[in-house]
């Protein structure tokens, strides 16, 4: 068998659309490189490696390719200085553009547009020295803050890849070459195209630039999710070594450690709490904002706040092993991933540079052949090149995604798989396991009916003194009942488990029973008074027994699993937006029929073995696409046989090897949360790429000058170039949006 490793690199230069076909298209050249996904959003390449220098032959082809890519950082705060020094870079570099830009600018299209400024420029400079002082403002532009643009573009030219710097290079080097010959060489044009457009190549350069950063800023916004939930864990822990606290780094501790978590302070890492009882706060991770209480045993999980108690824990697991770590893996394995909407995409987007550069091409011939000279023919031929934007169609789905995916996981809904995000959209059909799921997984006893003369916390105190002794979940229940009411068991000897029955035992040397009717009956108890509420609760789905003590009748109990106080408007929710409801479950009939009647799920599948789950799982494939909701454990074959497998999880037990989706609060709503994201992201989705594409159709030709002929317009370069920068924006904005998905689901 292959033994797969998944790994993330971060690149670079990677700036449109086009980059993310070039880099893709490199990577699956790699020998034992597999599923591969570039993300531009985040400028990161996953892939499965399944030799071992597969992660050096990737990174030696890329550097290759003119995309160096480095080895991901652990380190929160490496990677937080990383993305501010980069937004640093862009915004001192827009400000020196700006600054040597503005006078260009103003020689130039401020003596168009103001007739008294160009009769000022003339009496004074005059119009030579206005277009050498263009000259030099615009190649230190050229030359300082855009010299990476224009070197990054030709290089991707001569390697026969090119991509938006490409684009942009060509444009603004057009500009600058011509400006350049009209001013130094006057006599190789004709009189009439004598021009210079400097103020072109400059402001484009710049306008890039501009849309760089506030590119980059937005994109630091899309990953808040992920930066918080890496910001959960503390640096630090108080660890008991020899005898003595001391505070150590996370990295140090080691499982089965002790470390002290004071009131108010977050949890270091998973643990088992051995002294004191507390409310943690796990918000951060499930989605559910009540505290929960913590008692000796329970675990805890790193990240989570502790509350106003003072606790002593086990360590259990650090590193890469604990919850936490496994949640960010999934959200940002979520955050890089590739939906299947996005192939056509990329396609078009890796032919969509060289089209474009084609289509200048044929622009300026044109207007050589038709038009009235070369000037014009220059500025329609250079709009082309920089009002195309692959950048647009390469964000508009990883940023969404980013964005989406990120607002699930502070609800405490993570997608495991990219796919599920698109599937889950559009199912059909959701079915429900019922233990678990929509019940609370654990028997809690629902009626307690006391004989004549019998009180109830002496009932409840004889009838737990024979449960402690036992370990059945049943009996569990009971004893969990009385102590919550404050009632002590009674001592109790000579304990006896009856298989199939029940069990006996002495309290205070009489005979206590409890069991079924057939142990009363062998026993000679009376138990008719009980018989007509015994046959209803049994209906109803509840497991019924009695108690009898000293011969006598003590009581009538009734255990069942409840349903979760979510799970009924979960189910409401789900049929009132056309969603297919059903139950598939292992548990007997009539409790799952008396479950599925108090939630009004109207297709019931009960009594089935694991083979039998799928079987019922596939019965309902005609009637769409399918989703499947279960614990994650016990049905895992039938989640991963679902279109989308949804596990009820705990934040320190998630199904991550089975399921697509994980709820990790454990409650059904969750799925309504992940319905939500799931819509509103690809519908998100759908809208950028509209926006892109839309974009693209309508501008290119009317950069190329489809309104000269009818209404003499002709699109300035500079307006291309503001326009291009504003496509991006547009779409990381409208990506943004996503964010307020958290406060609202």
């Amino acid at each position: 068998m292959t033994v797969t490793a998944p790994v993330i690199l971060p690149v670079s230069n990677m700036n449109c659309g086009a980059c993310v076909g070039r880099v893709s298209k490199v990577l699956a050249s790699v020998p034992g490189a597999q599923e591969v996904n570039v993300n531009l959003a985040n400028e990161t390449a996953q892939f499965q490696a399944t030799e071992p220098d597969t992660l050096s032959r990737a990174m030696e082809a890329l550097a290759k390719a003119g995309y160096p890519a480095r080895a991901q950082t652990k380190n929160a705060a490496e990677a937080e200085a990383g993305r501010e020094e980069t937004l640093h870079d862009l915004r001192r570099r827009f400000i020196f553009a700006a600054i040597f830009t503005l006078p260009v600018f103003i020689l130039e299209m401020g003596s168009h547009m103001i007739p008294a400024l160009h009769h000022l420029v003339m009496r004074t400079i005059g119009m030579e020295a206005s277009w050498g002082l263009q000259f030099a403002f615009t190649t230190l532009v050229l030359i300082g803050p855009g010299r990476e643009i224009l070197t990054r573009g030709m290089r991707a030219l001569a390697r026969r890849a090119p991509d938006m710097n490409s684009l942009v290079a060509l444009g603004a080097g057009a500009a600058w070459s011509y400006s350049t010959v009209a001013l130094m060489a006057p006599d190789l044009l004709p009189a009439a195209s004598r021009v210079v457009y400097f103020e072109a190549a400059a402001v484009i350069v710049t306008l890039i630039l501009m849309g760089r950063w506030f590119e980059a800023r937005a994109k630091g916004r899309t990953g808040a999710a992920l930066r918080a939930l890496i910001g959960l864990q503390p640096d630090t822990a108080t660890v008991k070594r020899d005898g003595d606290w001391v505070t150590l780094p996370i990295a140090d501790l080691t499982p089965g450690d002790v470390i002290r978590i004071p009131p108010g302070a977050r949890i270091p890492t998973d643990a088992i709490l051995t002294s004191g009882s507390s409310a943690v706060d796990e918000s951060m991770l499930t989605g559910e904002p009540m505290a929960v209480t913590k008692t000796q045993g329970d675990p805890l999980t790193g990240g989570t706040i502790n509350g106003n108690g003072a606790l002593e824990a086990e360590v259990r697991a650090v590193g890469a092993d604990t919850a936490l770590a496994r949640i960010i893996e999934m959200v940002k394995q979520a955050q890089g991933a590739r939906l299947p909407i996005q192939g056509l995409v990329d396609q078009i987007t890796l032919w969509f540079v060289p089209a474009v550069l084609a289509l200048a091409a044929l622009t300026v011939i044109v207007w050589l052949l038709l038009g009235p000279g070369i000037a014009p023919a220059l500025v329609a031929g250079v709009s082309v090149l920089i009002i195309a934007c692959p950048c647009a169609m390469g964000l508009a789905t990883p940023t969404s995604i980013m964005v989406g995916t990120g607002a699930a996981a502070e609800r405490g809904v993570l997608f495991r798989q990219g796919d599920a995000l698109q599937g889950l959209s559009d199912v059909d059909v959701v079915a429900f396991d019922k233990t678990g799921t929509l019940t609370e997984g654990r028997p809690t006893l629902t009626t307690l009916r006391m004989a004549d003369g019998v009180t109830r916390g002496k009932a409840l105190s004889l009838i737990a003194g024979i449960e402690t002794h036992s370990e059945h979940s049943i009996a569990r229940a009971i004893v969990d009942a009385a102590l919550a009411e404050g009632v002590t068991p009674s001592p109790t000897t000579g304990f006896t488990a009856v298989p199939g029955q029940g069990a006996h035992a002495l309290i205070s040397g009489e005979v206590i029973l409890i069991g079924n009717a057939t142990l009363m009956a062998a026993n000679s108890v009376d138990i008719s008074a009980f018989a007509a509420e015994a046959e209803t609760l049994s209906l109803m789905g509840q497991s019924v027994f009695f108690a009898a003590y000293k011969g006598a009748p003590l009581a009538l109990l009734a255990v069942s699993d409840p349903i979760r106080d979510t799970a009924r408007t979960t189910i409401e929710t789900l049929t009132a937006q056309g969603i297919k409801v059903a139950m598939i479950t292992g548990d007997s009939a009539p409790t799952a029929q008396a479950v599925a009647e108090a939630l009004g799920i109207p297709h019931v599948m009960a009594g089935l073995s694991p083979e039998g789950k799928q079987t019922a799982l596939d019965s309902l494939r005609s009637d769409g696409r399918l989703a499947f909701v279960g614990d994650g454990i016990n049905d895992a074959p039938v989640l991963a046989r679902a279109d989308v497998g949804v596990a009820i999880g705990t934040g320190t037990d998630v199904a991550i090897e089975t399921a697509d989706v994980v709820l990790m609060s454990g409650d059904p709503k969750g799925v309504l949360t992940a319905l939500e994201v799931s819509r509103a992201t690809l519908r998100n989705i759908r809208q950028n790429l509209c926006w892109a594409f839309g974009y693209n159709v309508l501008l290119i030709p009317v950069a190329a000058g489809a309104l000269y002929p009818a209404y003499g317009l002709l699109l300035s370069p500079i307006l291309a170039a503001a326009a291009m920068a504003f496509s991006s924006v547009f779409v990381l904005g409208n990506a943004l949006r996503l964010r307020r998905l958290g406060a609202r689901l």
